[in-house]
């Protein structure tokens, strides 16, 4: 109980400031309007790297957890395998 007491105290500290200011939302185009801090992207280009870095980003999201899944190695020596006995054991 304790612990959890800890952890939402925490988290309402957190939010203070994971939001943006009033002054930073005045700066922000509306797209990012209240959830960053800072000028927004000054340029198109800006928003082109952004588009990237989030493609990017998602992509080796999803490959990450597919191979974590389904790793496609068989040999039982291999560390992939090493790495999903270990999960199974700790359940």
């Amino acid at each position: 109980m304790k612990k959890q007491f800890v952890i939402l105290i925490v988290l309402m500290l957190l939010n203070k400031f994971m939001w943006a200011c009033e002054v930073c939302e005045q700066q922000q185009p509306k797209i990012t309007q209240g959830i960053t801090h800072g000028t927004g992207p000054q340029s198109n280009w800006d928003w082109v790297i952004i588009g990237v870095v989030a493609a990017l980003t998602l992509v080796t999201l999803i490959l990450s957890i597919k191979y974590l899944i389904k790793p496609g190695e068989k040999n039982g020596n291999h560390i992939k395998q090493t790495i999903l006995t270990n999960f199974e054991d700790a359940r």
